[in-house]
C-alpha cells in the first residue's frame, strides 16, 4: 500500500475529478458513509479515464494505443504498482478493501474498445453485451462497495446498470449522432419505419419518437427488476441507490412530458429536483416499493413525480 500521504492525496483527487464530471451520479454518492463515498469516487475517476481516452479526439489507432496503456496499468495495479497517474492509488486501495476483481476493470476496457470497433449494433442482445460491458460491471463494482450477502445482488446489479445505459442512449442520441454513433437497435428503428438519420433529427419524426417510447419502456422494465437490489445492499448504502437511480429513473419521466422529443433540447433534472431526491432520500422519506422509475402523463393513471408522495 502507498505512504498515507500518497493515498490520501489521490482519494482528494478522485473527489475532485467526481464532484466535477460525475452530475448525477455524485449526488448519490453523498449519501454514502465517508470510506464508502471514497471508494466509488476512486472508480468513477478510473472509468472517466477510460472514456476519455475512448471520446478524446484524434485517430482509432490512437485511441487503442491509448486503452491498451489503460489496460496494461490495471495489470501493474493489481500486482500492487501503483505508479503513473494520481488516481492509481485509490483505485488500488478500494479493489483491495472491497474485493473487487481485476475482470471487472476489463470488461469495461473492452466496452470502451466496442465503442471504437462499432457504430450501430443489430439486435437488443448485441446492444446488451455493450451495455453490461459499460454500465452492468459498474453497478456490480457499486455493490461491492455496498456491501452484500445474496448473490443476486450481482445480477440485479447488472440489470440495473443496463436500466441506467439505456436511459443515458435516450438521453443521448443527438450528442453520439454527432459522433457517428446509434445505439439503439437496428431492429428496433427497422419495426418502427425509422431511418438512422431521423434519429437525431430535431423536432423527432412521429416514427422516432414511437420508438423512444419503445426504449424508455424497455428501460422501465429493467428498472422495476433493479429495485428489488436495495434490501439486498448493506442498510447504510439503500438511500444512496434509492436516489441514484431515482434520479436516472426520472429522467425517463422528462422524456415522456416531452412526448420523447429528447433532440430539440439535452434531458435533464435540475439542481433543486436532485437535492429534494436526497433530502427525501436522507430522512427515510422513500419505499423499496416506490422503485425507482417515473411516469409524467397523467393520463396513464400512474403518474410517480421524481419526489413522489409515498414514504415509509
Amino acid at each position: 500500500m502507498p505512504e498515507t500521504a500518497q493515498l490520501a492525496e489521490s482519494f482528494a483527487q478522485c473527489r475532485r475529478i467526481a464532484r466535477a464530471q460525475a452530475r448525477n451520479f455524485y449526488y448519490g454518492f453523498r449519501l454514502l458513509p465517508r470510506e464508502k463515498h471514497a471508494a466509488l469516487c476512486a472508480l468513477y475517476a478510473f472509468m472517466r479515464w477510460v472514456d476519455d481516452i475512448s471520446d478524446a479526439p484524434g485517430d482509432r489507432a490512437a485511441k487503442l494505443e491509448g486503452l491498451e496503456l489503460a489496460r496494461q496499468t490495471v495489470g501493474r495495479v493489481a500486482r500492487g504498482d501503483v505508479s503513473g497517474p494520481v488516481i492509481l492509488p485509490a483505485l488500488a486501495h478500494t479493489l483491495a478493501r472491497y474485493a473487487i476483481p481485476r475482470g471487472y476493470l476489463d470488461e469495461l476496457l473492452d466496452g470502451a474498445q466496442m465503442d471504437l470497433d462499432a457504430a450501430a449494433y443489430r439486435t437488443f442482445e448485441d446492444l446488451r453485451l455493450y451495455c453490461h460491458r459499460v454500465a452492468g460491471v459498474v453497478g456490480q463494482c457499486c455493490v461491492r462497495v455496498f456491501g452484500f450477502e445474496d448473490a443476486r445482488a450481482l445480477e440485479l446489479a447488472d440489470g440495473l446498470g443496463l436500466a441506467f445505459q439505456l436511459t443515458n442512449i435516450l438521453r443521448d442520441v443527438l450528442e453520439d449522432a454527432s459522433r457517428g454513433r446509434v445505439y439503439l437497435p437496428t431492429e428496433d428503428l427497422e419495426r418502427f419505419g425509422c431511418a438512422a438519420s431521423e434519429v437525431a433529427a430535431a423536432p423527432p419524426s412521429p416514427a422516432a419518437r414511437e420508438l423512444f417510447r419503445f426504449e424508455a419502456e424497455r428501460a422501465r422494465g429493467f428498472y422495476a427488476e433493479g429495485a428489488g437490489l436495495v434490501p439486498l445492499i448493506h442498510e447504510d448504502s439503500r438511500a444512496a441507490l434509492w436516489a441514484l437511480a431515482r434520479i436516472y429513473g426520472g429522467l425517463l419521466g422528462k422524456m415522456e412530458g416531452r412526448n420523447y422529443d429528447v433532440t430539440s433540447a439535452r434531458v435533464g433534472l435540475s439542481a433543486a429536483e436532485k437535492t429534494w431526491i436526497l433530502l427525501r432520500a436522507r430522512f427515510g422519506r422513500w419505499s423499496e416499493e416506490n422503485g425507482f422509475e417515473t411516469h409524467s402523463d397523467p393520463g396513464r393513471g400512474t403518474r410517480r413525480a421524481v419526489v413522489g408522495s409515498n414514504s415509509r
